[in-house]
């Protein structure tokens, strides 16, 4: 037995989750529980939770604005990777987490808290993300996860002690989901979407309207970017926080960005997410137009083979680690040409490229066109293609030279 707990700090969201943890932690280890709440674009859902949890037991509710550093830190440094897990999900809840919890991780400090608690399940990825996190920057902290501990199977028992203790439930039947928002997208998952046949409800939907109900008119925007990182949106330079929610709200007025998948979690096995990401998708195609222009082929190709190592790292929560890092820092290097502007279309669910700009472009129309140029000459061609198919003639002709006898 180790010496006994006196203060945890908990990350909190007031969700039905960690008002039962918090209650719960009370009352199994009978010591001082901070709750603190990672502000990163939850929008109203952050106004009550002081007061919820303080009457829930907790001895102070600290809630820390992290917006600024989740788009600035996280956000844009996945945008510059083009990070996008098995293909289509833009890792809003995997960029996340880590953040929250090194936010975690400095109130424990600044507060003498000698552990920290979380409430993921045992199933999903996201104790993985906050644990790693922890001991990546407190190698002794102790760990609190709730649910592999404690006696209850299913939500439906956390529902059960929340109403024996007079917690609020957030899940009801009409709302027979979970969901996780901030800044860069929402998520939901579980219940009814549980089924991967099933159609997600038309009204579940928060940040996009429905592609078929978007106007009849498609929206022209341009991105304008400096070292991969877009600082700009028609001209008007924003800080991160504002153009990010900016093309939350002109994305989202035009269905863009709604994901459905199963993907497989880190934990080993498949689950099923849906997810809105208007502003993010924006990004990542008016990113990759940029980067058709401004950045070298072998460069780009190199960057792109790190791309999906990149985004399973953060997938799966290595956020601090010394791949990572390293990854981080060739994808930097990468991104220095990468300054232009992109002209975009958005119309129904749809987000295509229609210009794309740059200063520093590598593109010349004096080189691509089809019209005589002074710079080209055809010629060459036969040369270059001579001597990249010389293997390839000798294979052919070994195999059809007769079989030497020995």
């Amino acid at each position: 037995m180790g010496t006994a707990i006196r203060k945890i700090v908990l990350a909190y969201s007031g969700g039905l989750d960690t008002s039962v943890i918090l209650k719960w932690l009370l009352e199994t280890y009978g010591c001082e529980v901070i709750a603190f709440v990672a502000d990163i674009g939850q929008g109203e859902e952050i106004r009550p939770v002081r007061e919820k949890g303080l009457r829930t037991g907790a001895s102070e509710v600290i809630v820390e604005d992290l917006k600024e550093e989740f788009v600035r830190d996280f956000v844009f440094p996945c945008l510059k990777a083009n990070a996008v897990y098995e293909g289509g999900y833009l890792l809003g809840t995997s960029m996340a987490r880590p953040l929250i919890a090194k936010g975690q991780m400095a109130v424990a400090r600044a507060a003498g808290g000698d552990a920290v608690a979380h409430g993921a399940t045992g199933k999903g990825n996201d104790q993985v993300r906050f644990e790693l996190t922890y001991l990546a920057l407190d190698p002794h902290i102790r760990i609190i996860a709730p649910w592999r501990e404690w006696e209850f199977k299913s939500r439906s028992d956390l529902v059960a002690y929340a109403k024996r203790h007079g917690i609020p439930v957030p899940v009801t039947k009409a709302k027979p989901y979970s969901s996780d928002r901030n800044l860069f997208h929402i998520s939901f998952e579980g219940g009814i979407l549980e089924d991967p046949w099933v159609e997600p409800p038309a009204d579940m939907f928060t940040f996009t309207v429905a592609p078929e109900k978007a106007p009849a008119r498609p929206t022209t925007l341009e991105v304008d970017f400096e070292q991969g990182v877009p600082v700009a949106v028609d001209g008007r330079r924003m800080e991160p926080v504002a153009l990010l929610a900016h093309l939350n709200a002109v994305g989202g007025a035009n269905g863009i960005g709604r994901v459905d998948l199963v993907e497989n979690r880190y934990v080993g096995m498949k689950s099923r997410g849906v997810y809105e990401t208007p502003g993010g998708t924006i990004l990542h195609v008016a990113h990759r137009a940029v980067e058709s222009i401004t950045m070298d082929r072998e460069v780009m190709h190199l960057r792109d083979t790190l791309t999906p190592r990149f985004a399973e790292l953060v997938y799966y929560g290595y956020w601090f680690s010394p791949e990572m890092e390293m990854m981080r820092a060739a994808i930097e290097e990468s991104q220095r040409t990468v300054t232009g502007t992109a002209r975009l279309k958005l119309y129904r669910g749809n987000c295509a490229v229609v210009g794309r700009k740059s200063k520093v472009s590598l593109y010349d129309p004096a080189y691509a066109t089809f019209e005589e140029d002074p710079v080209y000459r055809q010629r060459d061609a036969e040369g270059f293609i001579r001597l990249n198919a010389l293997r390839l003639r000798i294979r052919a002709l070994m195999q059809k030279a007769p079989t030497r006898r020995r």
